[in-house]
């Protein structure tokens, strides 16, 4: 295969006999070209760099897999029995971006998004196909990102310590472990939206 075809999106048809979607790679094999990939592949050094990069990245990728999506197919649960949606997931990973850095690291006292003790899975369940509903959750996950950035920015080093229902958590462990919470989740977000469309995940 030559360069130059390698960078042509794949042609594929809408459906597969059965009603599923046909495997599709954005550029070559993967889901996007490089050149419109936001995801920084720069070498960093240093743990701070380091782990501030690979959040990112996995932030990134979440918004990347809802791109092009409607608000029918965002909410669409389409690996059933799961009642997981990529408009879902974005909820979800609100709730947990304000968990960890306004209520641990910040020591703010926080209304929980979505989730209350009549409604446990509400980030999931009340995901629904409303414009008005997309524009809220992603609203919400833009605004606990920001902040989330923000602290980490200002935090003088990586031994900062927040306080989860009376345990010490270091900055560094919160880091940790929301690569491991997006990585996780990206992983469910690959395969609901290539039952959507056929887009293939990287």
């Amino acid at each position: 295969m030559t360069d130059e075809s390698a960078r042509k999106p794949v042609e594929t048809s809408a459906e597969l006999p059965g009603g599923l979607p046909e495997r599709q790679f954005g550029w070559w094999d993967v889901f996007v070209a490089p050149e419109d990939d936001p995801r920084g592949g720069e070498l960093v050094r240093g743990e701070h760099a380091i782990l501030v990069g690979y959040l990112r990245n996995q932030r990134l990728t979440l918004e990347m897999k809802c791109a092009g999506l409607d608000a029918a197919a965002l909410a669409r649960r389409s690996v059933p029995p799961s009642n997981l949606s990529l408009l879902g997931l974005v909820r979800h990973m609100a709730m947990v971006e304000q968990n960890w850095f306004r209520r641990v690291m910040a020591g703010e006292s926080v209304v929980r998004h979505y989730r209350t003790e009549a409604s446990p899975n509400e980030e999931f369940d009340g995901a629904v196909p409303d414009p008005e509903a997309v524009a809220e959750a992603f609203g919400r996950w833009r605004d606990e990102v920001a902040f989330a950035e923000r602290f980490v920015a200002e935090a003088r080093d990586l031994y900062v310590t927040g306080v989860d229902h009376g345990r010490p958590v270091e900055l560094r462990e919160v880091l940790v472990h929301m690569i491991e919470e997006y990585s996780r989740h990206n992983g469910h977000a690959d395969f609901l939206r290539e039952r959507i469309d056929g887009r293939v995940g990287q």
